[in-house]
């Protein structure tokens, strides 16, 4: 008498979430959210869902961001390389967002395997972002945070601009029409920004599309150093060079974008009326709505809104996780009093509190040491009127950094307007 043949494994049931989307494989996670891909049990469309922990977010003081970022996307849904959410679903734990699968992830990821692009196929990339970004300015909204890791790419290779976390609307602007959140990731950010001084949103928009279009030609950014002074003053300085490879007309393009004044600077929408520019270009048709005016996600209160960026796993160009991970003390400040009196009260204070103090070659830098201690101290005038300084350990044990970190910064604090404790510069929100 033979056995019973062993029954079939039957394939585990699929996570269906508010009986609407099947859910599928992790696309990735970070630390207040995770992104599947999932399938519409209606329309049997693939989407991508964002499942957002909301103690987390709320722990953490994100619900300004996640506000902007649903609300300009939200308004700027009609164009077709602006990601698009489909809609928006919560419980009284998580809240999820449906929206437009990118397929082709990240553009960086492709400049990390290829390394540079070809100028057909960059023109290409930056024709759509610049037809993204003039369709956002025409709509009053500034990004303020464009860089490849926030410029996905479709199934067909098509570009799709998400991450409005940090995007500006029209209500946020004062009467001038100008802002005033200091924002971004520094490499990308222009000065004006980072000078926490009233600006305009297109203009700044603008010298990140300047860095952009260097940096998918180059396959590097024109401005990196993991000493944030020093990339300041290069910026100032407008210190970068062109490889051979990059033509005439583009770097033409590319030293109008990255002009330090934003008075001066050329705007995308002048961009894209030049020859190169327009080179074979094709037209873009903006695509209907994919929901109604009147539907759930118009009707939403203001307690369910999410989506504060779509993921982005890698630091890539970002200088702002080289900082965070490194085990020395370090510190910026802007500064009350011009960058020569920042290395005068640098020298005095350090004579006060017992340490070698040296002048060194460099204009503006100051050294000083205790016991295995070593402290430099660097200012620069970035724009007129604004002094940033950085404070580092460079020398010296972890017990020792931490008695005589403190110290110091009570002895700088009558000179210093604000601190910043990461090369990403924030202030308060705009929303805040």
């Amino acid at each position: 008498m033979g056995f019973p043949s062993p029954p079939s494994p039957e394939k585990a049931p699929a996570t269906t979430l508010l009986g609407k989307y099947e859910l599928g494989r992790r696309l990735g996670s970070g630390s207040f959210a995770k992104v599947h891909v999932a399938r519409s049990i209606e329309t049997n469309e693939l989407v991508a869902v964002k499942i957002i922990d909301k103690k987390k977010t709320a722990d953490a003081g994100m619900e300004p961001r996640i506000i902007r970022e649903i609300e300009a996307m939200r308004r700027l849904h009609h164009h077709p390389n602006i990601l698009k959410i489909h809609e928006v679903m919560a419980t009284k734990t998580k809240i999820y967002l449906v929206m437009e699968l990118a397929a082709g992830g990240e553009l960086f990821t492709k400049l990390h395997r290829s390394g540079r692009l070809h100028e057909s196929s960059a023109r290409s990339y930056f024709q759509q972002l610049a037809s993204a970004l003039t369709f956002c300015h025409r709509e009053g909204i500034a990004h303020r945070d464009v860089k490849p890791q926030n410029l996905l790419l479709d199934k067909q290779g098509n570009l799709k601009v998400s991450d409005f976390g940090l995007s500006a609307l029209p209500e946020h602007r004062s009467n001038t029409g100008l802002l005033h959140t200091s924002c971004g990731t520094p490499a990308y950010t222009a000065p004006e920004v980072i000078a926490q001084k009233s600006y305009d949103g297109g203009k700044a928009d603008s010298w990140s599309c300047g860095v952009f279009l260097f940096v998918i030609l180059a396959g590097y950014v024109p401005f990196e150093d993991s000493n944030v002074v020093t990339m300041y003053r290069k910026i100032q300085r407008r210190d970068y060079k062109f490889p051979s490879w990059i033509s005439k007309p583009v770097r033409s393009i590319i030293y109008k974008l990255l002009d330090p004044n934003p008075e001066t600077r050329m705007s995308i929408e002048d961009v894209t009326e030049t020859k190169w520019f327009k080179k074979g270009q094709e037209t873009v048709k903006f695509q209907s709505s994919v929901f109604e005016r009147d539907d759930r996600l118009g009707k939403m209160r203001s307690d369910t809104i999410t989506a504060f960026d779509l993921i982005s796993l890698s630091a890539g160009l970002d200088l702002s996780g080289l900082f965070e991970r490194r085990k020395r003390k370090e510190t910026r400040f802007t500064a009350k009093v011009s960058a020569e009196r920042v290395v005068e009260k640098a020298k005095t204070v350090g004579e006060k509190l017992g340490y070698r103090v040296e002048k060194k070659k460099e204009a503006r830098v100051v050294g000083m040491g205790k016991g295995r201690v070593m402290v430099m101290v660097e200012a620069v005038e970035l724009v007129e009127g604004l002094v940033v300084a950085e404070m580092k350990v460079v020398e010296g044990e972890e017990e020792e950094e931490e008695s005589y970190w403190s110290e110091l910064i009570l002895e700088f604090e009558e000179i210093v307007l604000s601190w910043h404790s990461d090369v990403c510069v924030k202030v308060e929100s705009d929303l805040a």
